[in-house]
């Protein structure tokens, strides 16, 4: 394998970067471009977006084994969520708690129905209004679940006051970004 990546890198004029002291390189193919680069550039180190981007995954990563456990993906599990706070709400108030768009929303409410979890019904008040509701099943997984926040806020390594305070400052953000973003 090394020798493919040398005669990759000859083949493409590309010189590998000196290993630097904490940093381990590795092979990068990316647009015909090969070449070693280190763990983190510099620049990218210092962009806020960045760091969020990064947090946000790696908070994932933590949450796919726990969840998995429970036969659910992530943004499953925040379905769940919602409705075990509120179940039975309508599929546009459901996409606007979770910031999807109904393309995003569909499949998953989907696949959650297909397992199970929850059930899909037209409004009696007003046929044109969908609910989203629990089954059983879905129901019985809040208890299973009730653990997973607290296993990924220890995970985080944080106290519970800086967790607050990065709620709040991840909040002022997001509504920052939003209002800059019309």
């Amino acid at each position: 394998m090394q020798s493919t990546g040398r005669a990759i890198l000859q083949a493409s004029g590309g010189k590998p970067e000196r290993k630097r002291e904490n940093r381990s390189p590795r092979l990068v193919v990316h647009n015909s471009i090969v070449g070693y680069v280190g763990r983190m550039s510099d620049s990218l180190h210092r962009q806020v977006c960045f760091a969020l981007y990064a947090a946000s995954r790696a908070a994932t990563a933590v949450y796919r084994p726990l969840l998995e456990q429970l036969g659910l993906t992530y943004p499953q599990y925040l379905v769940l969520t919602v409705l075990w706070e509120n179940d039975g709400v309508t599929v546009r108030d459901l996409g606007r708690s979770l910031e999807l768009d109904s393309g995003t929303l569909s499949p998953l409410l989907k696949r959650l129905e297909a397992a199970g979890m929850v059930q899909r019904l037209r409004s009696v008040a007003d046929e044109r209004r969908v609910e989203v509701h629990l089954t059983e099943e879905g129901r019985a997984l809040q208890e299973k679940a009730r653990h997973l926040p607290q296993q990924v806020a220890q995970a985080a390594g944080l106290e519970s006051g800086e967790l607050r305070a990065l709620q709040e400052t991840l909040t002022k953000v997001t509504k920052a970004l939003r209002t800059a973003a019309r």
